[in-house]
């Protein structure tokens, strides 16, 4: 090899004094997807193509039933966008992909596979299911071998005593306690974002993906990844995954050689996103203010996708349907939803429901305002007529009630329980109340537990209407014990804990029965009572189970009425059952 190389170098500079000029082999350093699946709904596929100067090169393909209808070259000469047309009779296969450019020519495998018969009739997470949100890299390390990878850019991970760092949890340690998760009633796991975040900083949290056709490293495999949705599936539960097609990290390849210089926003230089979604809906809204809403970065690290890309757009669609072909998904999490173009966005969530008709998506769309929550819900009576598609929305107004509701004694007008009425009283607003994902909590916010000043008897009424509440509850992983902050002040990285035991040398095992009754402080390292988080925990684990078989709390209609002295009651209800709930948060007292 050493040889070769040399002798590639020699006739290269023989050329160069004579002023002729080298025609390089065809390298091809990734191709996207690896492969595909005879018999999708869809018949178009995009194939990225990357290599130097591969838009060079002309490109064709022999195989029954499968068509090269184009073959597009951008400004970086290192991309070659190829659509396939495939027929829906094309049966599975291997073929080759014949790359020509002058005298070399270079044969990619490219592989049809046989598509499993059950993908077609995937049926998505819904008001039936708890969802439990576990941030892999804090909730369990069942791999230690893969703490520190040396070929990545931030190879030393594991600092468990900074808050920012990676901590090493992984997916063989969600494996590892998968019979925790189902033992508490648990039917859906939404896990955060696997994919692989290969960034200087280390991207624990794992939004600033690097490669979407890959899991980290530090988690796992693709392998791992399927292999852990599989034993879900045994165990009856779902798996929900995060997905971010706002931005992207700034160590994608799509970053440092860009395709074209509109694959992003603003792409001269980062301009930072207002965080502000009233543009989206105001009649007086300026441009200028829109365009930041949609086309602001996050952060620098993070920039922002111009999913206005036809190109990029079919990438991203495609993405998410192979994640569901390949893997087995039940449902996708689509992070900073509103952020990126509507009409895009409505695109991606048609094309996946076409494929999957009996598949759910839950959008991020963070705000405290009900009708603009209202008409990010696929089939809302929108007067502009737009359409999202997208099935499922993130409560965030009902969260923001439960903050401000649950905390106080107060019985002065408009404060204390009559929040959560008020707030549910605007449901008249909403398309589909069964699929709309309510929460206390999430990564992203205060953990409950320190909303309610680490209240026992207030975060059980919480529990208890997540799990009699209309649509379909989720909580933060540790929330069944009422896990609280490390430190405040720590921020994010604060709130985001180790789940105790989920690491070898742990002094707390919160996974195990004996350990939650041993148990005498929390996950902040304060005192709690012995047994706290056995009774919290037996608490919460009896509601969900109670919940799994209750169709009138899945299905029903709601009764409510209207607060008094901080109290509230309301009826779950159908043509043939009933469930009554009466909450006092009156001044403390049961």
């Amino acid at each position: 090899m050493k040889h070769e190389k040399m002798k590639r170098s020699f006739l290269a500079l023989l050329f160069g004094c004579f002023g002729l000029s080298v025609q390089a082999v065809i390298q091809i350093d990734r191709i996207d997807p690896a492969f595909w699946w005879a018999g999708m709904k869809n018949s178009e596929l995009q194939i990225m193509v990357y290599g130097p100067n591969i838009a060079q090169a002309s490109v064709s393909i022999d195989y029954p039933g499968v068509t090269l209808t184009d073959a597009v070259k951008l400004e970086s000469p290192n991309y070659l966008f190829l659509y396939l047309d495939i027929n829906p009779e094309t049966q599975p296969g291997t073929f080759d992909i014949l790359f020509s450019r002058g005298k070399e020519t270079f044969k990619q495998k490219y592989e049809l596979k046989m598509r499993e018969k059950e993908r077609a009739g995937r049926k998505g997470f819904s008001s039936e299911d708890v969802l439990y949100l576990i941030m892999p890299d804090r909730f369990a390390d069942g791999d230690p071998s893969n703490n520190s990878i040396s070929s990545m850019k931030f190879p030393v991970n594991v600092n468990r005593n900074n808050p920012n760092a990676r901590h090493g949890g992984d997916l063989k340690g969600i494996e590892q306690h998968l019979d925790y998760i189902q033992e508490l009633g648990v039917t859906a796991v939404w896990l955060n974002p696997v994919l692989e975040n290969d960034m200087p900083g280390g991207s624990y949290h794992g939004y600033a993906t690097t490669d979407y056709y890959k899991v980290d490293s530090r988690f796992g495999t693709n392998q791992d990844y399927k292999e852990l949705i599989d034993k879900c599936h045994e165990k009856g539960m779902k798996v929900v995954m995060d997905m971010i097609f706002n931005h992207c990290g700034s160590e994608h390849i799509w970053f440092k050689d860009r395709p074209s210089h509109d694959w992003f926003n603003f792409p001269d230089g980062y301009v930072q996103t207002s965080y502000r979604l009233t543009p989206h809906f105001d009649p007086y809204a300026s441009q200028y203010d829109k365009d930041l809403t949609v086309k602001g970065w996050f952060v620098g690290s993070m920039p922002d996708l111009n999913q206005h890309n036809p190109h990029l757009l079919k990438y991203l669609s495609q993405n998410s349907i192979w994640w569901i072909e390949y893997a087995g998904i039940d449902g996708i999490r689509m992070d900073t939803h509103p952020y990126v173009y509507f009409d895009a966005m409505s695109q991606w969530c048609a094309e996946v429901e076409q494929e999957y008709p009996e598949f759910n998506i839950v959008g991020e769309c963070w705000t405290s305002s009900i009708p603009q929550l209202a008409y990010w819900q696929g089939g809302n009576a929108n007067r502009d007529g737009f359409d999202s598609h997208l099935p499922s929305i993130m409560d965030f107004p009902l969260q923001e009630a439960i903050w401000k509701g649950l905390p106080t004694d107060s019985h002065a007008w408009g404060e204390g329980m009559v929040r959560i009425y008020d707030c549910l009283s605007h449901d008249f607003v909403y398309h589909d109340l069964s699929r709309m994902m309510i929460f206390p909590g999430n990564h992203d916010t205060d953990r409950i537990g320190d909303v309610l000043k680490h209240n026992a008897d207030r975060h059980r009424i919480v529990m208890a209407m997540m799990a009699t509440m209309r649509g379909i509850p989720q909580i933060f992983y540790g929330d069944e014990m009422m896990f609280v902050s490390r430190d405040r002040s720590q921020g994010h990285g604060g709130l985001r804990v180790d789940f105790p035991g989920g690491w070898a040398g742990d002094g707390m095992d919160l996974f195990s029965e004996e350990g939650r009754a041993a148990a005498v402080v929390n996950t902040d390292g304060q005192p709690v009572p012995a047994g706290f988080a056995a009774d919290m925990h037996d608490y919460v684990r009896k509601l969900f189970r109670w919940r799994k078989d209750k169709k009138v709390i899945h299905e029903g209609r709601t009764m409510h009425f209207l607060t008094r002295d901080n109290t509230y009651a309301y009826f779950r209800y159908d043509g043939t059952d009933a469930v009554f709930v009466f909450i006092n948060n009156s001044r403390g007292k049961k």
